[in-house]
């Protein structure tokens, strides 16, 4: 008795263990007395942190309510039987995520109660299969095609509805013959040449031929042949999909073309019912909404939006049905790893030959790099727009293409009057020679900082000037024009707006890596997509953040080579194991000498981004070459960014002063004007010219005029604030 009694135990785990579905025994209080392995596998516990547990620690939705209004019940009978209730609720795995759950309650002899628990997907997947089968059937049975299975040897062994229509024979007449019955005798060696095809394996796609009719009659088809297999994966037969193409042909070809448009475009296009259920889904869905095709078709579109425009669905699907679509509907979806993006959506009606609406196709753009690059762009206009020096662009044959309010203050001229003129308009003759070998090293790639030269005003007057350009780059980094800024060194009242907020907005992240690999700067999007902390990136070598730290070399190596580099992608690694794949452009940057200091790189997708890539570029000149000392910083005084003209004012490197409070430079008498100075920004305001005094690293002061603006975020809110330093001497 005693040896029986212990090898039961044994005998009940291996019958637990075999059991593909969750199994887990609870007593009539509720607690957890046993798991099997695949309830380990589902939940992501041991079972030794369950048993003894409250079965709310893996179902903590009222299971125990539903449980004890049946408790009579299941306890009435003491033989071990089903409670009658399959219950669908939510799990809790060990890692907080929730899990779908069906559930099965049954009594045991043990006085326990069984718990049988399947994970819905593993459900969903079964009926998927019943329903691929019933859909396999009615698409043969109803197919406009005739669709003709047979033996290896050539014996027809099916033959549906549309068979006979096209060739006249009756299931009865056909089948048990051989196929080459619809063959005329020119063409029996092609028929058997494709059951040798199948034999080996080989489908016969698309085979363009001639078959032959009953009535004798020769008719055009389009053959599609495929093997069928027996579980075992041995072809046992042929399976043939016949097609009249004499009036199809044409809506053929544009069924391919459609399908290869859906298959291959770079929007999201998705089907759905009138119901909102998904019916189609294609790779670029996948790619934009982080789900695979499977993981949604037959699901409600209602996942994608968020919970405060659940509305929205009925409203769109109300238009639909009446017949109207809904375009470039400028909203807000979330994708599988819950991540919401800005979307504009177009949903056209699907009408059946009736004319009936029986479902939608909808077109989904993400329009966050639009978005970002017009803020980009809005943020450079407003620079552009607000500097005290000329800022001008033109082409390499020296046509001006944008002139800014301060080029018409300092030369005289509208816009409308000198865009579309030549720039040897306000140069001096006797400088025309200078300004061509400047132009030449522009179109080679290079820039040209602080020239003094001279330049010409409306009314004639010659006056001195310091001139930096720098090549203008499309988005394949080629050369297609140059941004000029001038200075009029007369009055030396000059402005350059700095675009640390933009790069510190940007949602893609950019670094700066010396010569030797390390990296010298970045920005808030590199340090989340790599979840390090600023201070730890600056002056670590950048290549060991990406997953392949030897294509990061090469890149870096072809930078150097040939100055910049456009669409190389890299794999990012988060410290918490996420990847992230970005496309990166860099290019080498110079100090005022020409000499090169590093790369600047940045992640993002160019395709829809050219516009803010050559935004970049000019803001990235305009900054890089200023004279005057331009620093950012937070609203609480931390200086954020700091550029060369800021080290030589004031004697601090970047490294040294980034990070830190701005009363390093302010001195002891004038404490209380940080504080003014923040609260007047984060109410919005902008402080021109202000007069003040701050202090070098090494003690001395200096007199400066400032130019204070506040930095603001997409929303309008102030985050930040913007500071030019000019010495007034």
């Amino acid at each position: 008795m005693s040896s029986d009694t212990s090898s039961r135990p044994t005998r009940f785990e291996s019958l637990l263990e075999a059991v593909p579905d969750a199994l887990v025994g609870m007593d009539q209080e509720g607690v957890i007395r046993f798991v099997n392995q695949q309830t380990e596998l589902l939940f992501g516990y041991d079972r030794d942190e369950l048993v003894g547990q409250p079965i709310e620690v893996v179902l903590p939705e009222p299971l125990w309510q539903i449980y004890v209004e049946h408790q009579e019940d299941y306890f009435a009978d003491p033989r071990t039987r089903s409670s009658g209730l399959d219950l669908e609720l939510s799990g809790l795995r060990k890692d907080g995520t929730e899990v779908p759950l069906n559930i099965s309650l049954s009594h045991i002899d043990t006085g326990d109660v069984l718990l049988v628990i399947t994970a819905v997907h593993d459900v969903v997947k079964q009926q998927q299969a019943v329903q691929d089968a019933q859909l396999i059937a009615a698409v043969v049975e109803y197919s406009d095609d005739a669709i003709v299975g047979s033996t290896l040897e050539g014996t027809i062994t099916s033959w549906n509805p549309a068979a006979e229509r096209m060739y006249g024979y009756s299931s009865q007449e056909v089948i048990g013959k051989s196929g080459t019955c619809l063959t005329s005798q020119d063409r029996e060696n092609e028929f058997f040449a494709n059951l040798d095809s199948i034999k080996d394996g080989k489908p016969v796609r698309r085979l363009e031929t001639v078959r032959v009719r009953k009535d004798g009659a020769e008719l055009p088809v389009s053959i599609t042949v495929a093997p069928i297999r027996n579980e075992d994966g041995e072809i046992v037969g042929a399976s043939a999909v016949h097609r009249d193409v004499t009036e199809q042909r044409q809506a053929f070809e544009v069924g391919e073309r459609m399908a290869a448009m859906v298959e291959f475009s770079a929007e999201a296009m998705v089907g759905a019912t009138l119901d909102g259920v998904v019916t189609s889904w294609n790779p670029a869905a996948e790619r934009l909404y982080g789900y695979s095709d499977k993981e949604v078709i037959g699901r409600s579109v209602r996942h994608v939006y968020p919970p405060d425009r659940a509305g929205e669905l009925d409203t769109i699907l109300e238009e639909l049905r009446a017949g109207r679509s809904v375009v470039n509907f400028e909203t807000v979806r979330l994708r599988k790893d819950g991540t919401a993006f800005p979307a504009s959506i177009t949903i056209a009606p699907i009408h059946d030959p009736d004319g009936s609406v029986v479902g939608a196709d909808s077109i989904i753009r993400d329009v966050s790099g639009q978005r970002r690059a017009l803020e980009a762009a809005q943020r450079f206009a407003a620079i552009v727009e607000g500097s005290d020096d000329a800022i001008i662009g033109r082409t390499l044959e020296g046509t001006i293409t944008s002139w800014n309010p301060a080029a018409e203050r300092m030369f005289g001229y509208s816009s409308q009057e000198i865009v579309g003129q030549s720039t040897d308009l306000l140069i001096p003759q006797d400088r025309l020679n200078e300004a061509e070998a400047v132009a030449a090293r522009v179109r080679a790639g290079q820039a040209v900082a602080h020239m003094e030269t001279t330049r010409v005003r409306k009314d004639g007057t010659v006056f001195p000037v310091s001139l930096t350009l720098s090549p203008i780059r499309d988005g394949h980094g080629a050369v297609v024009g140059a941004s000029v800024i001038c200075r009029d060194m007369t009055e030396k009242e000059h402005a350059a707006r700095y675009a640390r907020s933009l790069i510190e907005a940007a949602p893609d992240p950019m670094v700066t890596i010396s010569p030797e690999g390390r990296i010298t700067d970045v920005n808030e999007a590199t340090i989340k997509i790599t979840g390090v902390a600023r201070e730890r990136l600056i002056g670590s070598d950048y290549a060991q953040y990406v997953t392949e730290p030897d294509k990061a070399l090469v890149f870096f190596e072809q930078v150097f080579e040939k100055g910049s580099l456009a669409d190389y992608p890299l794999t990012v690694r988060h410290v918490d194991g996420t990847l992230t794949d970005i496309v990166c452009n860099a290019s080498i940057y110079r100090d005022l000498g020409g000499g090169v200091l590093g790369v600047f790189a940045a992640g993002h997708d160019v395709t829809r981004q050219k516009e803010a890539h050559e935004v970049a570029q000019r803001m990235a000149a305009i900054v890089r070459n200023s004279d005057d000392a331009i620093i950012s910083g937070s609203l609480d005084g931390t200086i954020t960014s700091w550029n060369p003209a800021a080290e030589r004012m004031y004697g601090y490197a970047c490294e040294e002063i980034i990070g830190k409070s701005i009363d390093l430079i302010i001195p002891d008498d004038r404490t209380g004007e940080v504080d003014q100075i923040l609260a007047r920004v984060k109410a919005g305001e902008s402080l021109v010219r202000l007069e003040s005094a701050r202090v070098r690293k090494d003690g001395t002061s200096v007199q400066v005029s400032l130019t204070i603006s506040p930095i603001r975020d997409a929303d309008g809110t102030v985050i930040g604030t913007s500071a030019i330093h000019r010495d007034p001497r």
